[in-house]
């Protein structure tokens, strides 16, 4: 009798998983059936924000539901990461994040209440963006040479914005002062939007910054742009030379961002979410405006998820080796 009850009991606990299982499946077939929140862990106005719009509005049309962004700021990106690694693992809430907040945070936030690898699912890489040099309009070396002799001179009195210690900014700026050997001052903001409106303001003297960020305010003459620190020049801004052309060639930074959601999120629905991306960067509209922002789009094999994970994997040994010397 105890056989059979525990026969039985197994039975049923197989029937529930089973039932379970079914459930998911379905939930991943109709998804989505409501709007889904994309959280952009930045303050609105900056590069990772305005690739997410661009990108969430054309998923939008492909899914049937509109994606809502919510900007959620605070210590460089890692706060709204945070919010979307606990987050539901319905397909309801992603994010789309970058080289800081899914890289260089980790050897950055020795604490950090997410590992980039361990709490999340990869889903579709959106733009690689290229790093400037870039100073207040009134900063006054005239060219890059004349930047490192003035910064490796006056490094203790000038301030460097950035968007939070984590951030593609701080990150990359970071490595910079590690090939000048300098300590400038770091001054925080809540994104990289209000890090570029203090130095549009003059308030700091220079930053690091992903293109998406700069190229209005370069065209519109409100600050300088010393290099770009890719090995090529960028259609966008073909009169800013490359690093390497300016005389710095051991600086070289791009940062990427990519949309993940939270570990555990079924698969059909990650692969839902990826075709849709994929779908939007093939968009001529789509492609038009981030190409006209300086952003690389990435090729359709380094969009597949397995492609991003990849990515982030590398990314983290990469970043952890370049910042831990320097913390």
């Amino acid at each position: 009798m105890k056989l059979f009850n525990r026969r039985v009991a197994i039975s049923g606990l197989a029937a529930v998983a089973g039932f379970g299982a079914l459930a998911t499946t379905v939930q991943a077939q109709e998804y989505p059936t409501r709007n889904i929140t994309m959280i952009v862990p930045f303050a609105a106005g900056g590069p990772t924000d305005v690739i997410a719009r661009i990108v969430a509005a054309d998923m939008s049309k492909t899914l049937g539901q509109q994606i809502i962004i919510e900007n959620v700021v605070g210590a460089g990106g890692t706060t709204g990461a945070t919010r979307a690694a606990r987050a539901a693992n319905d397909g309801y809430t992603i994010i789309t994040g970058h080289m800081g907040t899914h890289a260089a945070a980790v050897p950055l936030y020795p604490k950090l209440a997410y590992h980039p690898e361990k709490d999340f699912e990869p889903v579709a890489l959106l733009a690689g963006t290229p790093i400037l040099i870039l100073a207040r309009k009134d900063f006054a070396p005239k060219d890059l040479k004349e930047f490192v002799t003035y910064v490796k001179a006056n490094s203790d009195k000038l301030n460097m914005a950035h968007a939070g210690v984590g951030s593609v900014s701080y990150s990359s700026c970071e490595l910079l002062s590690s090939v000048l050997d300098i300590k400038p001052t770091g001054v925080p903001f809540n994104g990289t939007g209000p890090a570029m409106n203090a130095l549009v303001g003059g308030q700091v003297d220079y930053m690091c910054d992903q293109i998406v960020n700069a190229v209005p305010q370069i065209k519109g003459g409100t600050i300088k742009a010393y290099a770009i620190a890719t090995p090529d020049r960028n259609p966008s801004l073909p009169d800013v030379p490359t690093t390497t052309e300016a005389g710095l060639p051991k600086y070289q930074a791009s940062a990427w961002n990519a949309i993940f959601a939270p570990k555990g999120t079924p698969a059909a629905i990650t692969a839902k979410l990826n075709a849709a991306a994929a779908k939007a960067l093939d968009d001529e509209n789509v492609k038009k405006r981030l190409l006209d922002l300086g952003s690389d789009i990435p090729k359709p094999e380094a969009r597949t998820q397995a492609a991003l994970g990849s990515l982030v994997k590398s990314e983290v040994e990469k970043w952890s080796a370049v910042l831990k010397p320097a913390m």
